[in-house]
């Protein structure tokens, strides 16, 4: 798994065991909505620095600065199409 990810999870309050896997941080069998929550919401603000800023001048501007943001964000996350 991408070390971003497993850095971002722990942010956003899941734990991580010896052999990479992560998990809640309590024992019980608790609902984990609010760590999932805040884990996209670290996900999506990161998303949006690896994507801007970047300067349009024209509609084929945008395709390809579009296009070079999906490519960053993927790159950053180790995310294969």
């Amino acid at each position: 798994m991408n070390e971003r990810i497993i850095e971002l999870a722990e942010q956003a309050g899941f734990g991580l065991r010896r052999d990479g896997e992560i998990y809640t941080c309590r024992l019980e069998h608790l609902p984990i909505t609010e760590y999932l929550a805040k884990f996209a919401e670290l996900i999506v603000k990161e998303c949006m620095e690896v994507s801007s800023p970047n300067y349009m001048r024209t509609p084929e501007d945008s395709v390809y600065y579009v296009e070079q943001a999906i490519d960053r964000i993927a790159e950053h996350f180790g995310v294969e199409e």
